[in-house]
């Protein structure tokens, strides 16, 4: 008797299981772990880094704040001490501080005054007086020496001045600057002294910008 070996039926032999898919695990099993649902250690880091430099970035704000407020505090006790040096150098006396006033000046001629129309009860006005006194200053400034003033009649603003040294008078009108006259009188005598002129009449300076001589 032959031995035979019985096939095996394919069909009656079992298939082998298929595996299981992996189960996820819940996120409370990793509570303890560093990797996070949809983060990652980088991104946490960069996130620190932001955050740090922000903290930076407002002190070093506050500092520069801080700078700004002691530079013009510092600017303000400058200003203030240099106020006070000022005062006390220039203004502060001892006692209660004098108020600085500018005083008037009066001029009064010295020289002789003819006012041609003049009676004994009436004079020159003050204004006239306070004219030929200044103009008589301005003339001496000049190196001129007035001798006689002659309010001429009928001339309510007019005044003639006669100088030492010159034959004739000098026309001058109490409506202009003395001071003005005066240098255009000075440069009409100059003027007839270069051509040669020793003799006038007079000269004529009571309009402005012009001069006239006879």
């Amino acid at each position: 008797m032959g031995l035979f070996k019985k096939k095996s039926d394919p069909a009656a032999t079992p298939a082998p299981a298929e595996s299981a898919p992996p189960t996820l695990a819940r996120r409370s099993a990793h509570r303890h772990s560093t990797i996070k649902s949809g983060r990652t250690i980088g991104e946490q880091r960069e996130r620190l880094e932001t955050a740090n430099e922000r903290l930076a970035a407002r002190q070093k704000d506050k500092r520069r704040q801080r700078w700004r407020v002691a530079i013009v505090s510092a600017g303000f006790i400058l200003l203030a001490l240099a106020g006070g040096i000022v005062y006390f150098e220039f203004f502060y006396e001892d006692g209660e501080p004098q108020p600085t006033t500018v005083e008037e000046i009066t001029y009064t001629p010295t020289v002789e005054v003819i006012d041609e129309d003049a009676t004994a009860t009436s004079g020159i006005t003050s204004r006239m007086s306070e004219y030929i006194g200044q103009a008589e200053v301005d003339y001496r400034s000049l190196g001129y020496t007035p001798v006689k003033a002659v309010i001429p009649s009928g001339a309510i603003r007019e005044v003639d001045f006669y100088l030492d040294g010159h034959p004739g008078y000098i026309k001058m009108h109490i409506d202009r600057p003395t001071a003005v006259s005066v240098e255009d009188a000075d440069r009409m005598l100059r003027y007839l002294a270069d051509q040669g002129t020793s003799e006038f009449q007079y000269i004529d300076v009571r309009i402005p910008y012009k001069a006239y001589w006879k």
